[in-house]
């Protein structure tokens, strides 16, 4: 779906919730240097010791991977990678529908 490393879509398929969560968690171990079995996507970002300056930078490298314009402050205002994948997931349904 993505390139690793990258994080960059390679794949013309719909993004859905679940393909955000694997990027999500595809960044998170490319960031941090951690296996994938460490992530925890129900964690908070915080748990992580994400600052502002990283969750910035991945909110602006998951907007190019959605297609979405994504307030700066999305991981802080969801806190989790399920919490994050939830409301794009639904977001996203809601754009293809239109």
């Amino acid at each position: 779906m993505f390139r690793r490393n990258k994080n960059e879509r390679t794949s013309d398929g719909p993004v859905t919730e679940e393909t955000v969560r694997a990027w999500m968690v595809d960044y998170l171990v490319n960031k941090l240097d951690v296996d994938s079995s460490e992530v925890d996507t129900s964690r908070s970002f915080e748990d992580y010791g994400l600052d502002s300056r990283t969750g910035i930078q991945m909110c602006g490298k998951l907007e190019k991977f959605v297609e979405l314009r994504l307030s700066p402050a999305l991981l802080y205002e969801y806190g989790s990678i399920d919490a994050v994948a939830a409301h794009l997931g639904r977001r996203l349904a809601e754009e293809s529908t239109h």
